[in-house]
């Protein structure tokens, strides 16, 4: 049975009560996953805490560790449950339809493990007291992180945050994979949504080493991150990505000649 009759079988034998438990599933997995993104970006800035453990490490040594734990369990959930395969078991037991919203719920939720139990470390990396300088870098950081949300809406924010899935299935319609798409920011980079990601983690006038921590473990993931999707992305869309990689940069633009 292929992946695109399983869902069809789904729908045709799902009622309408478990069509709306799936879509209104999707709002909330959206709502759990945007509130963590906001936590980190508003902690990124300062105004609250990066990082309110109940109970803080002893040691600088701990404190590291426990942060790269955390890491690390961001990263596993992330990377497993993005990979075909795992997506392929995972629908044999929940609807189809609501993998994406499962993706988005749990990444949401070990996002916010990662922003609330981060250990705080001792020392500033840089300081930026002048002001243009300043409001440079809070410049770039807020172009960031509009930058990956625009990004999200090229290809189709919907569905990559769930919502779309949910809502076809609540219609009682099958999925239909979202094209490959060439346009705007994805002319220069082919992977617009880390560059922004960087852009924003990197930018600060007051970088600490508890920010600092994250930022090289976030830089370190989205660079294995890339690597696995790569090869989907090639095993997917073939030739056309194939000479789509040749041609643009994966996150900065491709200087001409390259």
């Amino acid at each position: 049975m292929t992946m695109s009759q399983s869902r069809t079988d789904f729908i045709s034998h799902s009622s309408p009560g478990e069509r709306i438990a799936v879509f209104i599933y999707s709002l909330i997995a959206y709502a759990i996953g945007m509130a963590a993104i906001a936590w980190l970006v508003i902690a990124l800035t300062g105004w609250i805490p990066l990082g309110a453990p109940p109970v803080e490490a002893r040691s600088t040594t701990t404190a590291v560790l426990i942060n790269l734990g955390l890491l690390l369990l961001f990263a596993l959930q992330h990377s497993i449950m993005a990979r075909p395969g795992f997506k392929a078991w995972w629908t044999r037991w929940i609807v189809p339809a609501a993998e994406r919203s499962t993706f988005v719920l749990t990444s949401g939720v070990a996002l916010a493990l990662l922003v609330w139990l981060w250990q705080p470390l001792e020392g500033v990396v840089w300081s930026v007291s002048q002001p243009l300088a300043s409001s440079a870098l809070w410049t770039l950081f807020v172009i960031g992180w509009l930058y990956l949300v625009a990004a999200t809406y090229v290809t189709n924010h919907y569905d990559l945050f769930g919502l779309r899935q949910g809502w076809l299935y609540l219609r009682g319609k099958p999925y239909t994979p979202v094209p490959f798409v060439r346009a705007w920011m994805y002319r220069y980079s082919r992977h617009p949504m880390m560059a922004g990601i960087l852009i924003g983690i990197w930018s600060t006038p007051h970088m600490t080493f508890t920010h600092l921590v994250l930022a090289a473990g976030f830089s370190v993931y989205i660079a294995i991150g890339i690597a696995l999707e790569e090869r989907e992305l090639l095993a997917r869309f073939g030739e056309k990505y194939l000479h789509y990689r040749k041609e643009v940069g994966a996150v900065l633009p491709r200087i001409r000649g390259e």
